[in-house]
Parts: structure tokens; sequence; C-alpha cells
């Protein structure tokens, strides 16, 4: 069996310095023509994030949390997979493994993270948290030949879980991590109890075309606006993304300015990024593709799995979490049709994308009460 190794971040100051570098000297477009965001990230919010990065920023404080939580790599499939791994003090603790997606990293666990491992509540449910970074993501190993896709990286994520001891558990994800989890659910590895999901994956059928249902409408309108509007990065990424990833690698304004206009329109904001996430949370995460130069191996994974994205059928427990600003809503009747054994799900009035990261109180709520429905069953 690999071994588990203790994994501490250290980022040579010289990183740094020849970061602040590269942000003083940055080459700007001139202003967009427009008075909002549809041409992409407004030049006036990138200036202010970057203004706040150059001087105020704080990446030690970001570095020593990830550490304080306890960090790790162990090598699977011939890749050294990263990861944060949390145990609770509590003999009922639940394993959990939880997975982020793109543009996210493992920081969007770190405000649930407390919570979920020592509950305030002291009969609230408990969970050993493991949050994996994905293959060319964080400090993930970069795949050197192709074939990492979703039901790859699920078979790994149930060798990382029986490798940590866990014989019985349970999965989350959105996004990608949406995607993993769901061909997790689709493999059931022995050990996996049931799964959730804050992005339920699900696709209209023919007779839903016809449908004056509220639900199903915002749907479509969703992904109207998704393709023709939303999706040119998932375009890109997932048919030439070596050629974006120069950018990304060398350019920490193209790789804000790639990040930021995600932010901005998948999070439940009142016009501002920085309605729903702060610039300290929104720069911890692009660090996490700055520093170990990820921009074009994340990028991959779109390449491998994105026509694939949610395809197969759930059997073992399942719930979902339906976050009103989610850029590709399912209505339920959608998601049943992938998750064949639905036992929990909730439509919620706030919250977008990123769930932990934008709403940590109402995603911990959501995951106790799903995976006791689960596991009471």
């Amino acid at each position: 069996m690999a071994a588990i190794t203790p994994f501490e971040l250290k980022i040579p100051e010289s990183e740094l310095v020849a970061l602040a570098d590269r942000l003083d000297h940055a080459r700007w477009p001139e202003q967009e023509p427009v008075d909002d965001w549809s041409q992409g990230t407004k030049l006036a919010a990138l200036k202010e994030l970057v203004a706040y990065w150059r001087i105020e920023y704080d990446w030690r404080r970001c570095e020593a949390r990830l550490n304080a939580i306890g960090q790790f790599t162990t090598e699977i499939d011939g890749l050294s997979i990263h990861f944060l791994h949390k145990r609770s003090s509590r003999p009922d603790a639940v394993p959990l493994i939880v997975t982020h997606g793109w543009p996210g990293s493992v920081v969007e666990f770190l405000g649930v993270i407390d919570e979920l491992t020592e509950p305030s509540d002291p009969e609230a449910m408990a969970f050993h948290v493991v949050a994996p970074s994905l293959p060319g993501y964080g400090f993930s190993g970069k795949p050197t030949g192709t074939g990492w896709g979703v039901e790859r990286i699920a078979k790994a994520w149930a060798v990382l879980m029986d490798r940590l001891g866990y014989e019985g558990w349970v999965a989350q994800g959105g996004d990608w991590g949406s995607a993993v989890t769901t061909a997790i659910g689709q493999l059931a590895p022995k050990g996996c109890k049931g799964i959730h999901l804050n992005m339920p994956i699900g696709r209209p059928g023919p007779d839903d075309m016809q449908s004056t249902d509220p639900k199903v409408l915002k749907a479509f309108q969703a992904l109207g606006f998704y393709q023709e509007w939303d999706s040119g990065y998932s375009k890109e990424q997932s048919t030439r993304p070596q050629t974006i990833g120069y950018s990304l690698v060398d350019s920490p304004i193209g790789l804000a300015a790639w990040i930021l206009e995600k932010i901005y329109y998948w999070t439940d904001n009142g016009g501002s990024p920085w309605d729903a996430l702060s610039m300290d949370q929104v720069l911890d995460d692009i660090m996490l593709y700055w520093l170990p130069a990820t921009g074009a191996s994340a990028a991959r994974l779109y390449w491998e799995s994105f026509a694939k994205f949610g395809d197969g059928k759930v059997t073992i427990p399942s719930g979902a979490s339906a976050f009103p600003k989610e850029i590709l809503p399912a209505p339920r009747e959608w998601a049943e049709r992938t998750l064949t054994n639905l036992v929990y799900w909730n439509d919620l009035d706030k919250g977008g994308h990123f769930a932990a990261w934008e709403q940590p109180e109402l995603f911990v709520a959501e995951l106790r009460a799903c995976f006791a429905a689960i596991l009471a069953q």
C-alpha cells in the first residue's frame, strides 16, 4: 500500500516577490465600452482586486490555515494526490469526502471543515472530512498522459477512502465535484453509503419542451444563457486547454480575470462579486492555481470529460440541494433521471454555484439533513 505522507505548504518568499513584480508590471487593456460585465471581467473590478492582491493580501495566512487543518499526499494510480484531512474527535463521526470543481479548489471548504468535524451543537452529526485536490489542480500531481477523467478520479477517491481506513463513508460535490461524486454513485464502490450533490445533474426530456412549470422554464432560461453567453471558457478548455494554459500559467492578471468573471456570474450577489465572497477568499483560490501553475493542467479535465458530464445512472441512495443561483439548475424531475434512488431534495432560497464557499452554514445543514436521511435507511 502506498504511503500517506504529511504535506506542509511553505512557498519560498522568492515566489511571492516574483508575483509582486509581475503585478507591478502588468500591461492592461483599455476599459470595456459597456457599463456591465457583458464583455467579460470589468477593468475597474479587476484593478481593484489586483491592487488588494499586491498591497494587502497575505498568502501566509491562507498557507497557515491549510497547514493547520492537515495536508497530505499519497500516490494513486501513478499520480500524487494532495488532500486535506481532518478527523473529528467524535466516535460517531461519519467519514466524508468532498470534491471541489473549477475554478474552485479545496479553499472552498475552509469555512465548513471545522463545523463539520467539531459541531457547535454536540447533538449535530459530525464528520471526518477528506478534501482532495483534483488531478492537475492545487498541489495534486499533473497527469502526464491522457485518461484522468471523472470515472478514473472517482475510482481514485474510493482507493483514498479505503487507504485512510474508512470502511463506510459518504461523498459530496459540486461542479466537477458533482460529476466525480455522481461517478462514485454510479460505480457504487464498497463502503460508499450514499452521495450528496449541490449541483444536481439532470437533462430535459422531450415532454419538458412543452412544460409551463416555473422551475422548468427557469432551467431552460439558464441553460440558454449558459450556452449563448457563459460557456466560452468551457469550449476553450474542452477543445484547446493547452492554448489557454499559456496565458493562465504565465499571467497572474489573465488568471485572475479568467476566474473573477465566473465568481461574478456564478455567485448569488447583488451586482458585485464581493457581495458573495471576500477578496481574500477569491485570492486564496487564485493562488492555488498560480503557485503550482495549474492553469493548463486544470483545464485539461474539460478536454477529458466535459462531453461525458453526468452520463449514467446512480442507484445508491443520493440527495441534492438546489441553490437558486446555480448556473445550470436542474428541476427535481430532471435530476431523478440520473439519481434513481433520491432520498433527499431541498430547494434553498439563497446561494449560488459555490455552495460551501458562499453559504457555509446552509451547506453544513444540508449535508447533515441529507446524510441523516441516507444513513437512516
